[in-house]
């Protein structure tokens, strides 16, 4: 199945997409200002287009060794953001997106199906992640880790098809893993921040386990024969993450580009440092209970506190 392909033919037509609205857009605010659109339309595209070629120009700067870095928040943005040009038309394009397309669907979403519903299907979507969290776990040779992961993978698809986590009652607590994560437990360097087309934050690092864990996630085999299922539950996980930040999404004042960009790389450096057994605390400015606002657990278990 050639996911890559359908993933880059989607992206190019959402660019396609997002240009052409975006190119409406701008003309309905031309017509509706006092001045002629013949005066200035021109003037406004060409102020655009000059700041975003200035903007871009800036990338000509960035040298071999910048890409070896250890991104982490406390860092000057010269150095854990030296793509910030590059990051910040990403960021602009996939904004665009959010608010035309993926927020709209979400809020639909949140309003019209039921927690319940919700709750089964992020609960089955994770259990199926299990197998892959315990070879990771594996690979950071924390064999314990490992079979507490195959023991709720095993529990929960047993008594429930994995719609129900009753191995988190049982005290087995999920533990969410990646293979940018497994690289960062031994140290591999991040490389800068990236904001990838669509996924949004990342890191070289991440950006590769992110390709990898695409490779490793059940449904690409399971729906193998049938890629209208395997992009529709694609789908589907998109909108239902983006609907689980709906309620948190106004904290974010002043530049949403740095504050997004920051909360990512403290999150992850807490994350990895919490697996390396290191003092995680001195680095995390997140909330460990609130997270990042997304609440990573069935919506019938979200009134039981964390184990």
């Amino acid at each position: 199945m050639q996911h890559t392909h359908y993933y880059l033919c989607a992206t190019l037509l959402a660019v396609s997409l997002a240009s052409t609205v975006q190119a409406k857009d701008d003309l309905s605010v031309t017509a509706s200002s006092d001045t002629p659109i013949n005066e200035v339309a021109p003037d406004a595209s060409s102020t655009t287009q000059v700041s975003r070629l200035e903007s871009l120009k800036e990338l000509k700067n960035v040298k071999a060794n910048d890409l070896k870095v250890n991104a982490n928040a406390a860092q000057p943005d010269s150095i854990k953001d030296p793509l910030e040009a590059l990051n910040r038309e990403t960021f602009a394009f996939n904004d665009f997106l959010d608010r035309n397309f993926a927020r709209p669907v979400a809020v639909q979403y949140k309003t019209k199906v039921p927690d319940s519903v919700r709750g089964a299907y992020r609960s089955f979507r994770k259990n199926l992640n299990e197998p892959w969290n315990a070879v990771n776990q594996l690979v950071q040779g924390r064999p314990s880790r490992a079979a507490k992961s195959l023991g709720r993978f095993t529990i929960n698809t047993v008594t429930t098809l994995g719609f129900a986590d009753p191995a988190r009652r049982l005290g087995l607590d999920m533990e969410e893993e990646g293979f940018g994560t497994t690289l960062g437990y031994y140290s591999v360097p991040s490389g800068p921040y990236l904001v990838l087309p669509i996924v949004g934050p990342s890191t070289f690092r991440d950006g590769i386990g992110f390709f990898v864990d695409g490779q490793a996630r059940p449904q690409k085999y399971m729906f193998d024969n049938n890629d209208g299922i395997y992009w529709s539950d694609q789908l589907l996980r998109g909108i239902d993450t983006r609907a689980q930040i709906l309620d948190v999404e106004d904290v974010l004042q002043g530049d949403r580009y740095a504050a997004i960009r920051d909360i990512y790389l403290q999150r992850k450096n807490f994350e990895i440092a919490q697996k390396q057994g290191l003092d995680a605390d001195n680095i995390s400015f997140v909330d460990e209970e609130s997270d990042d606002g997304i609440d990573d657990t069935p919506d019938e278990d979200t009134s039981k506190p964390s184990e």
